[in-house]
């Protein structure tokens, strides 16, 4: 069993950043595919960035590339997503995600779920 515990979000004004962690139990997080999801009111959870479990990868929704930025460190079992240049349209709630391969997480069915942290930036 893995359980991942996000923290990092809040409110923030549009231009401004946050960075939000992802902390893993377990010793199998360094074997995991990590990555980051959202989801805003009456709309599809969308993907937003994934990280292979040796960093070599990245992938992000098209929209926050240059902006946002993902990261593990493997020691700590704890992922980010440091995000700059925050616009109103990316508030929404945000998830963390691990899965043992590319495919079920890119699709938004990982093997696991973090509880998710509400990110709200205001214009």
């Amino acid at each position: 069993q893995v359980q991942l515990v996000e923290s990092g979000g809040g409110l923030v004004q549009a231009g401004g950043s946050l960075r939000l962690s992802c902390t893993a139990s377990g010793r199998t997080f360094s074997s995991l595919v990590m990555g980051w999801f959202r989801q805003a009111p009456g709309k599809e959870r969308e993907f937003v960035s994934s990280i292979s479990w040796s960093s070599s990868s990245t992938s992000y929704l098209d929209s926050v590339k240059g902006r946002f930025t993902i990261s593990r460190d493997n020691a700590k079992n704890t992922v980010y997503l440091q995000m700059n240049s925050l616009k109103p349209e990316d508030t929404a709630v945000y998830y963390c995600a691990g899965d043992f391969g590319t495919v079920r997480l890119r699709r938004g069915v990982p093997a696991y779920w973090g509880q998710g942290t509400q990110v709200t930036v205001s214009s």
